[in-house]
């Protein structure tokens, strides 16, 4: 009996090594574990967000080198060879000429090159800018899809998390189950607290049980987010989470620099040059246009004539002077357009005051409430060893063993999930001041 009393007393210290284990858990991480960086550069290689916005920058300078190609003349090549039965030649004086070859070749060159088309220039600005526009969009693709990957890692951390304190109910459950078979066997107590002791045994293996599926989930979820398979762990991010507990600077300081930084931003900046760009299309179709164009004939069909070669060159202007008002159209259309995309940048614009101001006061609050839960937490791993010393002696029953251990159960798991709100609330922090994850000014 006395060796029962000696491993029950263990158990009493059980709740307190767990919470110690706990606040201590950010500051170690298994060697080989993926880390937040290895998974951010996973899904930026992997994912197709990422390499659709690659896609979309290409075919954006494509657009730019189509537009680009009518400053310059297009030159074009045909020829062909018939073959004839036989030849058909005249006789004219003592010479005989050759009407039609039983070979005949022929050969044109032509080049034409459009010298003056005003409508050229807005275009190819407007594709230029839309370019641009397209870089910096596809830059905050790639970012914005980073820090959806910062948030699956620590939602699956947090879940994984979770996983080890419900293995730690179930471990401390489990021993005082055995304590109270053992005092219920020496006559101490009631049947009444075998039957809480395997209540609680029970409710902690279905709870240990369902927290292991939602884990696979999470793995599977965060696996499919980086196209990659996680054979491993999930390493803590010791530096976001110290960063995350640091005091954060004025909103002074972060609003210009966020206001600079923030690649929606710019890209929408450029799309409003494009389609203001654009806005200048109609007028310019007013002007007429004017094509230079030369060709070069080659035949061994010369007949009559001396030689066997030609060539012209000619100037060609064109003038849509009336266009039943379409071009007015297109111009109010593009105006209001032009006018829409400003609308949306300064709209952009205020809602980045927001979220800064918004994020900072979100990592304030986070961090208070991270600390009422470490306190909470640590009252609970007291309370804990103080119930279990007391039933020890046989001054508590089963019942307020399972109750402590139900709190320091759900005190982990909010330090837990707390702790992953105040990373979150870092990170949409660094989001609105336009940096990386990881507190770094992004790159194109």
């Amino acid at each position: 009996m006395k060796t029962k009393h000696f491993e029950f007393s263990r158990i009493g210290r059980v709740p307190l090594a767990v919470a110690l284990l706990f606040l201590l858990a950010p500051l170690a991480s298994a060697a080989g574990d993926l880390s937040l960086e290895q998974a951010v550069q996973l899904a930026l290689e992997r994912n197709e967000r990422a390499l659709a916005a690659g896609e979309q920058l290409r075919a954006a300078q494509g657009l730019v080198v189509q537009a680009r190609a009518f400053f310059f003349p297009a030159l074009s090549l045909n020829s062909n060879l018939t073959r004839r039965p036989n030849a058909v030649t005249r006789q004219i004086d003592d010479q005989t000429i050759t009407i039609q070859s039983q070979n005949a070749v022929a050969a044109n060159a032509s080049l034409s090159w459009i010298l003056f088309n005003p409508s050229v220039i807005p275009n190819y600005r407007q594709a230029l800018f839309a370019e641009r526009s397209q870089r910096f969009s596809s830059a905050d693709t790639r970012r914005r899809l980073s820090f959806e990957v910062a948030a699956a890692f620590l939602s699956t951390l947090t879940i994984d998390q979770v996983r080890v304190a419900a293995g730690h109910r179930l471990d401390y459950a489990g021993k005082t189950l055995e304590a109270a078979r053992a005092r219920y066997a020496a006559g101490l107590v009631s049947v009444n607290d075998v039957t809480r002791a395997e209540l609680e045994h029970a409710t902690a293996e279905m709870g240990a049980t369902q927290t292991q599926g939602e884990v696979e989930t999470a793995y599977l979820e965060l696996g499919y987010l980086l196209d990659a398979v996680i054979d491993g762990k999930l390493a803590l991010p010791e530096l976001l989470l110290a960063q995350a507990e640091q005091p954060a600077a004025a909103v002074p300081d972060l609003l210009p620099g966020a206001q600079e930084r923030r690649f929606d931003l710019r890209a929408l900046a450029w799309n409003a040059r494009a389609r203001q760009a654009r806005v200048l299309v109609p007028g310019f179709e007013w002007l007429p246009s004017l094509t230079l164009t030369y060709q070069y004939r080659y035949t061994n069909e010369a007949g009559l004539n001396v030689s066997s070669t030609t060539w012209s060159a000619g100037l060609g202007l064109s003038w849509s002077i009336f266009d039943g008002f379409g071009r007015n159209g297109l111009y109010k259309e593009a105006k209001a357009s032009a006018r829409q995309a400003e609308l949306e940048l300064r709209g952009a614009s205020r809602q980045v005051d927001l979220e800064v101001r918004s994020g900072l006061v979100s990592l304030a609050s986070q961090q208070a409430s991270l600390k009422k839960a470490l306190v909470a937490l640590d009252a609970a791993s007291k309370n804990a060893s103080e119930i279990a010393e007391l039933y020890r002696q046989g001054l508590s029953n089963a019942l307020q063993v399972a109750d402590a251990n139900v709190r320091l159960f759900e005190a982990e798991v909010e330090v837990a999930r707390q702790r992953n709100g105040l990373a979150l609330a870092l990170l949409n922090l660094r989001a609105a001041q336009g940096l990386d994850p990881f507190g770094k000014e992004p790159s194109l």
